[in-house]
């Protein structure tokens, strides 16, 4: 525990250090966010944070590397997880500065994307297993492993692309799953007798590090975005470590069931379920209306949190609560042999939830309330959203 404990540490310091200083070159170098009819910042914001991010990833790694028995795990067999993170984090960063400010095509994005996958591939990080509901794994040949690797790949990219639409709400979110990751991977470990030093678990508590140390200056009111240069490397760190997550336990050994061994293949889906189901309603809704699924509206659900009369922040922590929730929920299933307990509380949680979300906020004087609550009626609510 030591070992993770000193690199999410170390992600988590030099990203939050660094992050001043990438806002005051990104104001130097002209990426900054002007606000749109969609947006709620009011003022231009400085984009590349994701260049901080990657400073504390690369820290860290340098850092791991330097522990005896963690850099034995990191050059284990023919996986060169270091490598593989600074060559394909370093692709996605430099196209993330060069969209944070010119504004990249999607097929540029897409292509650079498909490119880390590849690198994924070549470095040995792929998905050569996958669990059946008998409870056995399926070997999967190159032919099938390398598409299914590089299509994880870019969807988690653009699943974290997709959530980045409110302050905060990305680097919360990928937060909480990559804490969601690393204590199903260090804890089942421990319940099942086996090694707790494994790649895939020292990514995911970077990938929290990097987060955290971020999220201060990203917070609303926030002083920097993250951009597609921080949206598509968090992106990419959280599906490095599912790849390596899934058929990592052998289902012959778990003690609580078949359920464990599902777990890497369902969190990312369970976290991102309520972003996608935004999505496909915006597509639907845009269709149906006659335009381009593509088209940008404001009727996003963090739109409609806001139009409830809940301020930018408690929308966010809003969504922090039922990412929290779902991901704490599978994580109880797999560790803990009660599962109708785990249910029971986590519908229980969900409820209460629920009648928070709906009930109306109490809104504060003006002379002593939150600047950041909605305006009257009537006055237009500019939101910032990263993507449309």
């Amino acid at each position: 525990m030591r070992e993770y404990l000193l690199s999410i540490l170390v992600a988590a310091l030099v990203a939050y250090l660094l992050t001043p200083l990438v806002r005051t070159f990104a104001v130097w170098f002209g990426a900054q966010a002007v606000p749109r009819e969609r947006d709620v910042h009011v003022i231009p914001t400085p984009r590349l944070g994701g260049l901080a991010m990657f400073g504390g990833m690369v820290a860290a790694l340098v850092v791991a590397t330097g522990l005896p028995e963690m850099r034995k795990v990191l050059a284990d067999g023919d996986i060169s997880v270091t490598r593989a993170l600074l060559l394909s984090g370093g692709l996605l960063v430099l196209i993330g500065i060069a969209d944070d400010r010119w504004e990249v095509d999607a097929l540029t994005k897409f292509a650079g994307q498909v490119a880390a996958a590849g690198i994924f591939i070549m470095q040995g990080i792929q998905i050569y297993v996958i669990p059946l509901p008998t409870g056995e794994s399926l070997t999967l040949p190159p032919a099938y492993g390398v598409p299914l690797t590089v299509f994880v790949v870019v969807a988690t990219i653009n699943a974290v692309n997709f959530i980045d639409g409110l302050d905060g709400l990305a680097a919360g979110v990928v937060g909480i799953a990559a804490l969601a990751l690393f204590s199903y991977a260090y804890l089942l470990s421990r319940e099942e007798g086996l090694s707790t030093l494994s790649a895939a678990t020292l990514i995911a508590a970077i990938l929290f590090g990097m987060c955290l140390g971020f999220l201060p200056h990203n917070f609303s009111p926030a002083k920097i975005f993250m951009g597609d240069t921080g949206s598509m490397l968090i992106g990419l760190l959280l599906s490095a470590s599912t790849i390596m997550l899934t058929g990592q336990f052998d289902p012959a050994l778990l003690a609580n069931g078949l359920f464990p061994f599902f777990v890497p293949v369902l969190l990312i889906p369970a976290v991102a379920a309520v972003p996608f189901i935004d999505m496909l309603l915006a597509v639907w809704r845009r269709t149906n209306q006659g335009r381009s699924p593509f088209a940008p509206d404001k009727q996003h659900l963090h739109h409609r949190l806001l139009e409830l009369g809940h301020s930018t922040r408690r929308a966010v922590l809003i969504m922090y609560f039922w990412v929290g929730l779902l991901a704490s929920g599978l994580v109880g299933l797999a560790l803990f042999d009660a599962a109708w307990i785990t249910l029971g509380v986590t519908v229980l949680v969900a409820v209460a939830g629920v009648l928070v979300m709906l009930a109306k906020p109490r809104r504060r004087p003006a002379h002593g309330g939150d600047a950041l609550e909605p305006p009257p009626p009537g006055r237009s609510s500019r939101h910032r959203a990263g993507v449309s």
